[in-house]
């Protein structure tokens, strides 16, 4: 399986290329990035591309995929709703569009958020933004595609987020992540489950289009025992 990924320099991009590194199913990553990630790995290939509105350079490139793993976001802190969806649903939309013209039997899979809005009526902006995302995806005539809504997401592999608050965050509250993962396991997850459950989803689907933490930790369960090999060196 040759896996498309974007965000590999987030903290959820680079907890799933880990595991694509890692996993026997996964032949290669095409790693679409704005600077490199510092990975080095046999399966790895990065393309530096400055335009995430426009990918017709890269369109061979696409047609070689046969899934992608969307874990590219931003967050809504201080933004206007005009500039969240234009960094929110027409980002994802051009990557989208992009692939399904090129390779329309990928599976495109979209780390999006827990109380995401599909009525895209709701009073959270970023919620109905999202919303509106993962709606226009849905309607792209890919093989499958497959909306993941994680809630709090604990890193692991020494992967780190990029916003630096974020970060704090999750440094202050690291203590903690034994307690939530027993208080509400569903809406816990880690990197290394969002990572399996993207593979699973890819290699083999699954019943539901929408998933929350709960089922995203039931993917990576099930997809646990099929992971070998060793992941490359990080620098």
């Amino acid at each position: 399986m040759n896996v498309l990924l974007f965000g590999a320099t987030g903290m959820v991009g680079a907890g799933a290329l880990l595991e694509c590194l890692d996993d026997a199913r996964v032949t290669s990553v095409l790693a679409i990035v704005r600077r490199p990630t510092g990975v080095r790995h046999p399966k790895l290939r990065e393309i530096v591309h400055q335009d995430f509105y426009g990918y017709r350079s890269l369109a061979a490139e696409f047609a070689k995929c046969d899934a992608c793993f969307f874990c590219l976001g931003v967050s809504a802190v201080g933004l206007s709703e005009e500039v969240y969806a234009h960094q929110t649903y027409d980002l994802t939309l051009a990557a989208a569009r992009a692939l399904v013209a090129a390779a329309p039997r990928a599976v495109f899979c979209y780390v999006s958020g827990q109380s995401t809005d599909e009525t895209e009526r709701g009073r959270v902006m970023w919620a109905r933004v999202k919303g509106k995302t993962e709606n226009a995806i849905r309607a792209l005539p890919f093989r499958a595609s497959y909306m993941l809504r994680p809630g709090y997401i604990q890193p692991l592999r020494g992967v780190r987020s990029s916003t630096t608050w974020y970060q704090l965050f999750y440094t202050v509250f690291r203590p903690l992540h034994p307690l939530l993962r027993r208080v509400a396991p569903g809406h816990v997850t880690t990197t290394v489950n969002v990572g399996r459950a993207l593979i699973r989803l890819a290699a083999v689907g699954d019943e539901r289009a929408i998933l929350e933490s709960a089922d995203i930790n039931r993917l990576a369960e099930a997809a646990e025992s099929r992971s070998t090999g060793t992941a490359g060196s990080t620098h």
